[in-house]
């Protein structure tokens, strides 16, 4: 009878985690800076292409310069990054963990760090059919106790897709909202029913908070799937993001007040941001949302950079009563969670939040979470403008009948 209901629970225990959506984050608190997406490329997505040269880097610090025994698997995920039914053998040839042998302290730095460094496919490990994965990074073989989840994308290009991106709305016109309309052209890639083989997956700015799924086309024949005038194609069009450089110590870069050196570390005091009332759209560049770490003068960023305790302040005499003020970036992974939660001092009257940070230029909004909701809003502090300047990202997965997977065959980047 203990055994049934030891089977029992495991079973309950492994159905559980077969359906919980896979998100790039860390939860070890002394792992820092985990960065996963194509080497050169530090502005791209994590995205290779099935059958080529593509190498997907994956990169994160360990604050210390203690020997850690870090290994990793990488398991299939569905389109919508629950992990998939298929077994290893299915997905991968050779291997299907590996350990992380290449690492390197830091040099010179006030916060002492290990880096490490590993790259897929390589030698032991190589892909065999398209989709999301997931690599689950681990400590001394605990499988089961992860210090972080790094996803990434195999994409086989099989479709074309032709986007584009508007003010114009059902909802308003050339107001706060962008409205994107794209076609998926089949060029001759055979499909029995594209109405329901097809699963299309829209992120903006690669948040996952207000990633549109489950959307049908407005109209389709044999030769394309249109996807035009769809009200759940319409997103808030925010404003441009802060930005801050920290990549030197002895000067206070922009969107810095000041860099304070209180023995033993540096501390970097952003300048305070305000409520936009004018609500006049004013352009001004930014990398929508994504960091990039960098040193000046340095001929390694990765070991040579060091960390600061960057200061986030937001003037709010009063707090917001109605829901939650969050951080939204790359560098947080576009979470909300307690990192990138703001907090309130009456006394000061403002929000203020502080982040462990390695030096580079970072960019960052501020979100509105209204109680109850999951999707945030960068309109209710910085405005919402059609204007706005966004990085739409589409998916298409294909999963013929009698298949039991996902195949993502096409993905479309509109800057």
């Amino acid at each position: 009878m203990k055994k049934l209901i030891l089977l029992i629970a495991l079973t309950s225990c492994l159905t559980l985690l077969s359906q919980q959506v896979q998100r790039t984050q860390i939860f070890n608190r002394n792992i820092k800076t985990l960065q996963i997406g194509k080497p050169g490329e530090k502005l791209g997505l994590p995205i290779i292409e099935f059958n080529s040269s593509d190498i997907i880097e994956v990169n994160f610090d360990e604050m210390s310069h203690e020997a850690h025994s870090y290994s990793y698997k990488v398991m299939h995920c569905n389109a919508d990054w629950t992990l998939s039914n298929l077994s290893s053998t299915e997905y991968l040839s050779g291997f299907t963990t590996a350990n992380i042998s290449d690492y390197t302290l830091s040099v010179n730095t006030t916060y002492l760090y290990t880096h490490y460094k590993f790259d897929l496919p390589n030698n032991d490990m190589s892909f065999k059919i398209s989709g999301n994965y997931v690599i689950s990074i681990y400590e001394d073989n605990q499988t089961d106790k992860p210090i972080a989840l790094a996803c990434f994308s195999l994409v086989d290009p099989k479709i074309g897709i032709t986007s584009n991106i508007r003010g114009n709305t059902d909802v308003e016109l050339n107001g706060r909202y962008q409205q994107l309309d794209f076609d998926v052209n089949l060029k001759g890639y055979s499909v029995r029913d594209p109405n329901t083989e097809f699963k299309v997956v829209v992120r903006q700015n690669n948040r996952i908070d207000n990633e549109v799924t489950n959307i049908k086309p407005t109209y389709l024949n044999a030769s394309k799937l249109s996807y035009v005038n769809n009200k759940s194609l319409i997103f808030d069009g925010g404003y441009e993001y802060h930005r801050f450089d920290i990549s030197s110590v002895y000067a206070a870069g922009e969107g810095v007040e000041s860099i304070r050196y209180t023995r033993p570390y540096y501390d970097a005091f952003l300048t305070e941001s305000k409520i936009q009332t004018s609500r006049i759209y004013m352009h001004d560049l930014d990398v929508n949302g994504k960091f990039v770490i960098n040193l000046q003068n340095s001929d390694d960023d990765n070991v040579e950079a060091d960390y600061m305790m960057v200061h986030f302040t937001l003037a709010a005499k009063s707090p917001y009563f109605d829901g939650q003020l969050y951080l939204g970036g790359e560098f947080n992974f576009n979470l909300l969670d307690d990192v990138s939660h703001m907090k309130h001092d009456v006394n000061k009257g403002i929000y203020y939040n502080s982040v462990l940070l390695k030096q580079g230029g970072y960019n960052y909004q501020y979100w509105f979470l209204p109680k109850g909701a999951t999707k945030a809003t960068a309109e209710r502090v910085e405005g919402s403008y059609w204007q706005t300047k966004n990085e739409y990202t589409i998916y298409v997965y294909h999963r013929p009948w009698g298949e039991r997977y996902d195949k993502l065959v096409g993905v479309k980047v509109l800057e």
